[in-house]
C-alpha cells in the first residue's frame, strides 16, 4: 500500500511546480504515458526506493480572494483527514502571511508528520531569512527552491523517513479480484449496491477494506466471486462541503489504488462533469480495468436524449481513452444492474488476458508492414518482433531499428489496430518502441 503525502499552502507559493518536479522523476523512471495526463493535481513519486502518492491541493481553487481563505481551510482540514503526511508550503519573499498563520494553527493540533517547505530560497541572504519560519511553531524547516530543485533531497529524505509504515497487503492464495465502485457524491454508489446485495443471497462477509473505512463485501455471482469495495461511506465529513471537487477525488485514490476494476457511477442528470472525469483518469492513470455506469437512465427526458448522443458525449471527453464499456442502469428499478457486473468481470479477464509471442508476431507484422511508421528526415524505421511483456497489466514492446522516430500518431494506430483484433475493451494498454 502506498502512503498517500498532501501538499498545501496558499496560493502562489510554488506548491505546483514542487509537485511536478515530484511526479517527473517518477514518470522519468517508468516511462512517459501517452495520452493527455489531464488531472495534474495526482501523480506517484518515489524516493529512496519508497514509493508514495502525491496530492497537489494548490489546483482545486477557484474564486476570488475572499474565498480563497475558506476553501484553503476546507483543504487543508481535508488534507489533516486523509493524508499520512504534510508538506507545508511557505515563500520566503513574502514571510509569513496571516494565511499561513492560519494553517499552521491547524496544523499544530495534528499528530501525523509535518514537514515545511520554504520555497524561493536560492542564495544565502534568503537562507537567513527562512530563519522566520521557526515562528510557526512546528519545529525544522527545510529550504528548497522549486525552479532549479535545490535542497529538495534532503526534505525528500526527512519525508520517506518520517512516512508511517504501512501495513502489507496479505497475500493471499488466490486473491479475489475487487471491484471498486466510485463517484461523485450522489451518483447512486450505495443504492447500486445495496440493489445487488439485497436481491442476493450470495454474499459471505463484510470486511473492513485496505481503503480506510472502505466496506468490501464478498459476493458470489455467476459462477464468479469477487470483492465489491463501497467507496460511499468513507470518511464522509459534515464540515467538508460534499460538492468540493479535492473531496472525491482525495476519497477515491486509496480505493482505486487497490482494487483491479473500476465502476464509475455517474449521474445521467447531471452529466459526466469535471469531477467524474478526474476519477477517470485517476484510474486510467493506475492502469485499472474501467465500466461506466449512467446511473438514473429513468429520470432522464428521453426525447431530448438517446442513449447513442449520450455515450457519444461521454466518449468525446474520454478521447484518446475510448475504448471503455458504457451502461445504462438504474439502481432504483434495477434495470440492468447485473449486466454491469457481467461487464466488469469480462473488463477483469480481459486485463488479465496473454497473447503468445508467435501469435502477436504472425498478427501485428502484417499490419505494420502495410503502413509501416512514415519516415523521418529520409529515415525508414523498420520493426522486425514485437511481444508482450510479463506485466499484470497489459504492456506491449516493439522492437524496431529506430525507435526513436516513432511519433505519438503511429502508437495510436498501433494501439487501434491491437483493440480491434483483440478485446481489451476498458483496460488501458501500454505501447513502447525498443531499440532491437
Amino acid at each position: 500500500m502506498n502512503n498517500i503525502v498532501a501538499i498545501v499552502g496558499r496560493p502562489n507559493v510554488g506548491k505546483s511546480t514542487f509537485f511536478n518536479r515530484l511526479i517527473q522523476r517518477r514518470e522519468a523512471i517508468v516511462d512517459s504515458v501517452s495520452g493527455v495526463t489531464r488531472d495534474r493535481n495526482y501523480g506517484k513519486s518515489e524516493w529512496n526506493g519508497k514509493e508514495f502518492s502525491v496530492i497537489d491541493t494548490g489546483g482545486y481553487i477557484k474564486g476570488s480572494d475572499d474565498i480563497f481563505e475558506a476553501e484553503i481551510r476546507r483543504q487543508v482540514e481535508l488534507a489533516i483527514d486523509e493524508a499520512d503526511a504534510i508538506i507545508f508550503m511557505v515563500d520566503v519573499e513574502e514571510g509569513i502571511t496571516p494565511m499561513d498563520a492560519e494553517v499552521a494553527k491547524l496544523l499544530r493540533k495534528v499528530t501525523k508528520p509535518i514537514l515545511i517547505a520554504v520555497n524561493k530560497v536560492d542564495n544565502a541572504m534568503r537562507e537567513k531569512d527562512a530563519i522566520e519560519f521557526y515562528n510557526l511553531g512546528l519545529g525544522e524547516y527545510y529550504t528548497i527552491a522549486g525552479m532549479n530543485g535545490s535542497g529538495t533531497g534532503e526534505l525528500l529524505d526527512a519525508l520517506v523517513k518520517a512516512l508511517p509504515e504501512m501495513p502489507d497487503a496479505v497475500e493471499e492464495e488466490n486473491p479475489l479480484p475487487r471491484f471498486c465502485v466510485v463517484g461523485r457524491p450522489n451518483a447512486g454508489k450505495s443504492s447500486f449496491i445495496n440493489a445487488l446485495i439485497g436481491e442476493d443471497r450470495f454474499v459471505v462477509t463484510d470486511i473492513a477494506g485496505t481503503t480506510r473505512d472502505a466496506i468490501d463485501t464478498k459476493y458470489n455471482r455467476f459462477g464468479f466471486e469477487f470483492n465489491l469495495v463501497d467507496t460511499a461511506g468513507i470518511r464522509r465529513k459534515a464540515k467538508v462541503k460534499e460538492d468540493l471537487e479535492f473531496y472525491s477525488v482525495m476519497r477515491s485514490v486509496r480505493a482505486i489504488e487497490h482494487s483491479d476494476v473500476i465502476i464509475l457511477m455517474i449521474d445521467a442528470t447531471r452529466g459526466f462533469e469535471g469531477q467524474d472525469q478526474s476519477i477517470f483518469w485517476l484510474a486510467e492513470k493506475n492502469r485499472k480495468g474501467i465500466v461506466i455506469l449512467v446511473n438514473k437512465w429513468d429520470l432522464v427526458e428521453k426525447d431530448t436524449m438517446s442513449t447513442r448522443d449520450y455515450e457519444a458525449k461521454i466518449r468525446e471527453e474520454l478521447q484518446p481513452f475510448t475504448d471503455v464499456p458504457i451502461l445504462f442502469v438504474s439502481a432504483l428499478t434495477k434495470q440492468r444492474l447485473l449486466k454491469a457486473l457481467e461487464t466488469a468481470v469480462e473488463v477483469f479477464e480481459n486485463r488479465k488476458q496473454r497473447i503468445s509471442t508467435s501469435k502477436f508476431n504472425e498478427t501485428m507484422l502484417p499490419i505494420i508492414e502495410r503502413t509501416p511508421p512514415p519516415a523521418l528526415k529520409g529515415k525508414y524505421v523498420k520493426i522486425k518482433y514485437c511481444m508482450q511483456l510479463p506485466t499484470p497489466t497489459p504492456q506491449f514492446v516493439f522492437f524496431a531499428n529506430l525507435p526513436q522516430y516513432v511519433k505519438d500518431p503511429y502508437k495510436r494506430f498501433i494501439e487501434n489496430q491491437l483493440r480491434q483484433i483483440y478485446n481489451f475493451s476498458g483496460v488501458p494498454i501500454d505501447i513502447y518502441f525498443r531499440q532491437k
